[in-house]
This record gives C-alpha cells, sequence and structure tokens, in this order.
C-alpha cells in the first residue's frame, strides 16, 4: 500500500509558527487527498489533544512559548493519560529544526521522538520519514 493511501486514514498535525510552512505542508498533504490540521503553538495543541488525538504529529523545534522537546514529552503524558477508545497510543512524532546541535539530537531521542528533519526542508523529507513509520 502506498504512503498517501496510509496517510489518508491517520490523522496528521503540524505545528510550527512559520505561516508559510503550515500553508505550504497543508498544500502539499490536500494535494495527495490527505488531511492536516496546522497550528501555531504548542499550546493550542496541547489543548486540542485533550480532546483528540492524532496519529502523526510533526512538530518545530523553536516555537514561541514550548518548544517542541517539550511538547513531545507532554504528548506523552496525554497519550499515556488516554480514555479514548479508537485514539492512537503512540503517534509517530517527527521533529523539524534548523538547529542541529547534538545535544538536541540527543534530548529528541530521550524524548521519544521518531526522527529528526533538519531545515530546511522538502515535502519528500516528510515522506520519507513518514515511510519510515507508516
Amino acid at each position: 500500500m502506498n504512503l498517501f493511501k496510509k496517510l489518508k486514514k491517520l490523522k496528521t498535525l503540524l505545528i510550527d509558527d512559520d505561516e508559510w510552512i503550515r500553508d505550504s505542508m497543508s498544500i502539499f498533504f490536500q494535494s495527495e487527498g490527505c488531511s492536516i490540521l496546522t497550528l501555531q503553538t504548542a499550546e493550542e495543541a496541547i489543548s486540542l489533544l485533550e480532546k483528540q488525538k492524532y496519529d502523526i504529529l510533526i512538530v518545530d523545534y523553536m516555537l514561541p512559548g514550548m518548544n517542541g522537546i517539550e511538547f513531545f514529552k507532554r504528548t506523552s503524558k496525554i497519550y499515556t493519560a488516554s480514555t479514548f477508545q479508537t485514539s492512537p497510543t503512540r503517534p509517530v512524532k517527527i521533529l523539524i529544526t534548523a538547529h542541529g546541535e547534538k545535544e538536541i539530537v540527543i534530548k529528541a531521542k530521550q524524548a521519544g521522538i521518531h526522527d529528526l528533519i533538519k531545515k530546511p526542508f522538502t515535502p519528500e523529507s516528510i515522506e520519507n520519514s513518514l515511510k519510515k513509520f507508516i
């Protein structure tokens, strides 16, 4: 089964404060017939995740307020405590960042992040990352 057939059945959430990235990723997913919800801040996403779970979380590291790694730490607690019968128990976690310092990579692994994509990235970078986990 190809990636986009699988993605059509999954819920994807992208968090990035860069409007261009949010719009570009929305266009890319929609052009493949897949849905994606985009948000500007991790705080907005935390509030949303308390009501609705997502299968794929793609999050920028540098966000206003809470950073991407802290967001993933908090979401682990939300998913563990989930009472939603149909929610995924472990979403795919992808961190996107312009900062490739070794410390960030180590913290990302400790937070249970599946993949780290360095900026600038292409839709193919996201595609290749998702193929590893879906």
